[in-house]
């Protein structure tokens, strides 16, 4: 078992960039290490993945467990689908092209999207018309409490949108070992999302597989989107707000060109980014926070910035956006 660290550096833990440590650190790369860790000697304690997904706003006074259990399992195969197994410290879009490699179709839509495996099930992630529930089978975790370990069927996660069991129970906390993914040896792609069609229909892939439709998503958010390692971010800073359709149709006749995604008869999807933009953020910054040039649902860090910088700015953001339009934002990102 690794040792327990003090003074533990954060910077290049956290895709923004932060420069925070952490009282205590200690990496756990099995299930076993981490039932042997005592927690109780410690005052808080955070699980960290690939800490794509998080804002530190100071150091952060406790144990920070950094998950980096490994590993790949093909655990069932018939003529139509594969079940295998990762661990949750494998990073997710190395997993996803990996799968993409053996031609199982059902990540493909998800590639470069960051953070590890044991994040996909907590967040939910989505992309492109697709979500980690449509694929995911199963979810190992341990009680953080008793130690015990369970397994969740996909209906246990109680999946939503960039929501699940493991953001909603808030009295009780998991530690994710394993998820289980069901993949389709032949696939039939999710291409319905307009970009991502139009891109396909120019490369004239009609009937596409899964490597054509990875390598466009890719593409996509390349474009859009900035390097965490060049310039620090989280990706979506805000989740995409889904509002009453009696608000939406107020709304429109204000805003007849109004981005949407119809949900069900009664609620209809808002962009974040689109509704950002009106209201003129998208590429100011303040200080060392900014908001980006080409995609204004993500936050960046200029170089310096500190965690408050950018939580302030989300804050303005916020301000500014239910002010306008009665819509009020919810972070996707997790402040610490």
């Amino acid at each position: 078992m690794s040792q327990i660290q003090e003074q533990f550096s954060l910077k290049s833990l956290n895709t923004f960039g932060i420069d925070v440590t952490a009282k205590y650190y200690i990496s756990v790369r099995t299930k076993e290490d981490f039932q042997d860790l005592d927690l109780s000697v410690f005052d808080k304690y955070l699980v960290l993945g690939g800490g794509s997904n998080m804002l530190f706003t100071s150091d952060y006074e406790g144990l920070i467990i950094h998950n980096e259990i490994k590993g790949r399992q093909l655990v069932e195969e018939d003529d139509q689908q594969v079940l295998v197994v990762f661990g949750a410290g494998e990073n997710w879009h190395d997993t996803v092209l990996w799968t993409v490699e053996k031609g199982w179709g059902g990540l493909e839509n998800l590639s470069l999207i960051p953070g590890s495996v044991g994040a996909a099930p907590v967040q939910n992630i989505g992309a492109y018309g697709v979500e980690l529930k449509d694929v995911c089978s199963f979810v190992e975790a341990i009680d953080m409490d008793t130690k015990e370990v369970r397994r969740f069927s996909n209906e246990d996660c109680q999946f939503d949108y960039r929501d699940s069991i493991f953001k909603k129970v808030r009295d009780k906390k998991y530690f994710i070992t394993q998820v289980g993914i069901r993949l389709q040896k032949d696939p039939k792609p999710q291409i319905s999302y307009g970009g991502l069609k139009a891109l396909l229909d120019e490369w004239g892939a009609f009937d596409p597989t899964t490597k054509q439709v990875s390598d466009a998503v890719i593409q996509i958010r390349q474009s859009k989107l900035p390097d965490p390692s060049i310039l620090g971010n989280a990706g979506s800073f805000f989740k995409n707000p889904i509002i009453a359709r009696t608000q939406f149709e107020e709304l429109l006749k204000k805003y007849p060109d109004m981005v949407h995604y119809p949900i069900s008869d009664q609620r209809v999807k808002i962009p974040a980014g689109w509704l950002i933009e009106q209201c003129g953020w998208k590429g100011r910054h303040i200080g060392q926070a900014g908001c980006h040039d080409r995609q204004a649902l993500v936050l960046v860090n200029l170089g310096r910035a500190e965690g408050m910088e950018i939580l302030d700015l989300s804050r303005q953001i916020q301000g500014s956006v239910e002010s306008q339009f009665g819509i009020k934002l919810d972070r996707e990102v997790s402040v610490f």
